[in-house]
């Protein structure tokens, strides 16, 4: 057994929906006890930092139910099966901006939260945006206000918790380095 291993020896599926899936497994802990663990399973996720030419952050701002409440994030969404998270990445960029590009370069990938969930997000940067010729539809549920901000607007927003989420404030501090170079 590996160092901090748990072994599942039974998985009960709750619940399967169109995006997540609820397990609860048991599981026999390093030192011989039993435990259950409440797992959600996700297919994983892109998120493009997305620069224009002036120099602007590419963002949107979208409702978000489980917060009630909107937040302004980095362009982002789910991989469908068997979709590569570059074509992914691409894809929701032009979905949700209106921009597309001819680069993205992967900087990272990160768990959200694998204390209870195996969702791994994609992170790419592109700083060679161009508006698309025709707009591409994106989710038919999915309504989201495009917003291009300076490092300055989105660091007072993030002040303001109106950015307040991981994978854009991991943006936020990929754009300070690269600023303070």
């Amino acid at each position: 057994m590996k160092k901090f291993e748990e072994k599942t020896y039974h998985t009960e599926t709750i619940y399967s929906g169109k995006i997540v899936e609820l397990n609860i497994d048991s599981v026999t802990l390093p030192d011989g006890n039993t435990s259950k663990r409440e797992l959600i399973k996700h297919p994983g996720a892109v998120a493009v930092i997305a620069l224009t030419p002036d120099g602007k952050l590419v963002c949107v701002e979208q409702y978000r139910k489980p917060l009630e409440k909107s937040l302004v994030e980095i362009p982002a969404g789910k991989l469908e099966e068997g979709e590569d998270p570059y074509t992914c990445a691409l894809r929701e960029l032009e979905e949700e901006t209106g921009y597309t590009t001819k680069h993205l370069q992967k900087l990272t990938s990160f768990y959200t939260s694998p204390g209870f969930a195996d969702e791994i997000v994609h992170l790419y940067f592109t700083d060679e945006v161009t508006p698309l010729q025709e707009k591409v539809d994106g989710d038919e549920d999915e309504f989201v206000e495009l917003m291009e901000l300076t490092l300055e607007e989105a660091e007072q927003m993030e002040k303001e918790q109106r950015i307040h989420d991981a994978k854009t404030a991991y943006a936020l501090l990929f754009l300070k380095l690269l600023r303070d170079k």
